[in-house]
């Protein structure tokens, strides 16, 4: 099996695994109260963070066989997975427009991993690292501040969704690095990165939860399932330097695939 492929299979039962962790989150806060830490009391929402666990470390080993160009837009695969779940232990049943979004979701993504180039072996520097710690932390409380000024439960859950998607989509980014550095016989090495990974899917989570509050499923779901990889890809072909294959044609497709995948 090569290592592109085994990054694919990983990605599809961690983006089932993300599915039912958002869908049992969305009903902890649509039952809890509307209270500081009351889905702390709800079993559901400790089983969610277990699928979500479940989840991120098989997201974390499909990174380190594959590019994040690739593997960061599967995760749109979470909402599409989403809908006959939600339709089958959630009794939310899903109409048209859902299912052609899903169906174009999917066509976009077969489509990326059609012209997705090789891993590589790419990583980021101190500076670099630093530099991008910095800016991500500081878009996401930005985000976060909007969204505090919004009345319209919609859209601050759209915002909340937002901040979310860039913590999980830096996440990976910096999960890749220590994935590529990894050396087991300097662990410690890794420590400041393992501290922003930590910050960084901590703070997401709790975005991702607030934003289920008064929003229902699909809205905050959608938004952290495109935000995520288009983030974390950005970085990828930017700062990582992975490319697509067919040159310059590759590239194109590519963007029109992901753009029919959000």
């Amino acid at each position: 099996m090569s290592s592109l492929v085994a990054a694919v299979v990983l990605s599809l039962v961690s983006a089932v695994a993300y599915a039912a962790g958002a869908i049992m989150q969305e009903r902890v806060a649509a039952t809890s109260p509307d209270q500081p830490y009351a889905p702390l009391h709800h079993a559901g929402w400790w089983c969610a963070i277990s699928l979500n666990g479940f989840g991120a470390v098989l997201h974390v080993v499909a990174l380190a066989y594959g590019p994040l160009s690739v593997v960061q837009p599967l995760g749109a695969l979470t909402i599409v997975f989403a809908l006959p779940m939600a339709a089958l232990f959630a009794g939310r049943r899903a109409g048209a427009t859902a299912w052609r979004g899903a169906l174009m979701a999917t066509v976009g993504l077969g489509g990326l991993l059609a012209v997705a180039g090789d891993a590589g072996s790419h990583t980021l520097g101190t500076g670099q690292r630093g530099m991008l710690t910095a800016v991500s932390l500081g878009a996401v409380a930005l985000i976060f501040l909007v969204a505090q000024t919004i009345n319209r439960p919609v859209l601050r859950s759209v915002l909340l969704a937002s901040a979310a998607g860039v913590a999980f989509g830096i996440a990976s980014v910096f999960t890749k690095t220590v994935a590529v550095d990894w050396e087991w016989s300097q662990p410690v090495a890794q420590w400041s990165s393992l501290v922003v990974i930590a910050v960084l899917a901590l703070g997401g989570l709790l975005l991702s939860q607030a934003s289920y509050r008064g929003a229902g499923l699909a809205a905050p779901l959608a938004t952290v399932t495109v935000v995520n990889p288009v983030v974390a890809a950005a970085v990828g072909v930017t700062m990582f330097g992975e490319g697509f294959r067919f040159g310059a044609l590759g590239t194109v497709l590519a963007l029109g695939f992901g753009v029919a995948a959000a």
